[in-house]
């Protein structure tokens, strides 16, 4: 993701950890555009000539190639500094902030438009949970995408329900695509529009976990509404939405991304995630369940709990599988707003009758808080942690700035 205005003049620059080199060359071998040189004692990255391909990464047997600092463009530490060293500079201040890679495309204007809009309601992007894993982000451009192969589309709602949501998994062969649970990438749609230009890119949030929608495997899965009408319910046909969900298998994609560097989940043992979503949103918070279920076996704690809202069960993405997980697993709170002869039920109802969990996790520094959805819900949401602050005598609006300067609040709705 680009640096915001105020820290456009920062870069993230591409590094290699002295300490645990074992200057073999692979990553001198490999690199296509040879920013990467050596003398007798270090392995060293040119600044203004790495391109942040990661074609790199994956050859390296150590890790020593993946390193990375946030410097300012006219003062990033030069080939005699690199030469210099035995180990790596310690973190700054600066690599709390969002920095792109020297040389590396720049984010596309829709991407960059969609995630203000979707961060808009917590003021823009927020910081990265302190043990998020390093995300790599804007690797392919609209200009030269990846190319994905449909390996799977399964609907995941009912015939009859009036979403209709699919499940999609895309496939990147022997081409590194590295993704985290939170980020995004982007599907461009082949064709032209009504003007003869060729289609926008547009962002889909990513719905497995970091190892593949099959672990191990260069893949990952999306979660995609058919749109059939606009927000005013007027028909509108939506040209990317009615594509993915239309692909079959064996098709393939132009892909770019991946993208954002702050919707991430907490790496720390220990740590509890507090996930409010409905229907597509519900993506990164699978991502980030599968991530701690299929870990459950290391009993690292931290809780998760989960309020999902939608019109109906039978509308509700993952809702079969969601039951099935174990209840000292995951706490799951369902909200639905149209069930025949049932009073209408949303996500902040159910928020507050969680009252005391949701106290509890607000006040607790070692929760993250993530809510991802229709923009209309946020309003709700918020309201109803205001009521549970003051019922609790806390202040909502003196905890929120808290909650972000700790990294633990992020929204993203739209």
């Amino acid at each position: 993701m680009n640096a915001p205005a105020e820290h456009a003049n920062l870069a993230r620059q591409h590094l290699i950890d002295p300490e645990i080199c074992i200057r073999c060359n692979t990553c001198e071998e490999i690199c296509p555009v040879d920013a990467i040189t050596h003398d007798s004692r270090n392995y060293v990255v040119k600044f203004d000539t790495c391109n942040g391909c990661l074609a790199c990464i994956s050859p390296c047997p150590t890790g020593a190639i993946d390193s990375w600092r946030n410097v300012d463009k006219a003062a990033p530490h030069s080939l005699a500094d690199q030469y210099s060293w035995d180990y790596l500079p310690d973190t700054t201040e600066l690599d709390q902030l969002e920095a792109t890679v020297m040389g590396a495309a720049e984010l596309p204007a829709e991407v960059q438009q969609i995630t203000e809009v979707a961060t808009a309601g917590q003021g823009g992007p927020a910081l990265a949970p302190w043990s998020a894993s390093h995300p790599y982000v804007n690797i392919y451009s609209p200009a030269a995408p990846i190319t994905a192969t449909v390996t799977g589309n399964y609907r995941l709602t009912a015939e009859d329900a009036s979403s209709d949501i699919h499940h999609i998994v895309l496939d990147f062969g022997t081409t590194p695509f590295p993704i985290l649970e939170g980020q995004s990438i982007g599907i461009i749609p082949p064709g032209t529009d009504d003007k003869g230009k060729p289609h926008l890119l547009r962002m889909y949030s990513v719905a497995s976990p970091r190892e593949g929608e099959r672990p191990h495997y260069n893949n990952l899965a999306l979660t995609v509404k058919r749109v059939v009408e606009d927000h005013e319910g007027k028909p509108a046909r939506g040209v990317a939405s009615n594509y993915v969900c239309d692909l079959k298998k064996g098709d393939k994609v132009q892909v770019t991304g991946p993208y954002g560097s702050t919707y991430l989940m907490p790496n720390h043992p220990g740590s509890s995630i507090m996930m409010i979503c409905t229907g597509t949103g519900s993506a990164p918070m699978r991502a980030m369940t599968e991530r701690r279920r299929r870990r459950m076996d290391r009993k690292e704690g931290g809780e998760l709990v989960l309020f999902f809202g939608a019109r109906a069960p039978e509308e509700l993405p993952y809702f079969g599988p969601l039951q099935k997980l174990p209840k000292d697993f995951i706490d799951i709170n369902f909200a639905f707003s149209r069930v025949p002869g049932e009073p209408k039920r949303y996500v902040q109802d159910a928020i507050r009758e969680r009252a005391d969990k949701v106290f509890q996790m607000l006040q607790d520094d070692n929760c993250y808080i993530y809510i991802c959805g229709l923009k209309g819900m946020e309003a709700g949401v918020l309201e109803a942690f205001r009521d549970i602050c003051r019922a609790n005598g806390a202040d909502w609006d003196a905890l929120r700035p808290q909650l972000l300067a700790k990294a633990r609040f992020h929204v993203e709705t739209y």
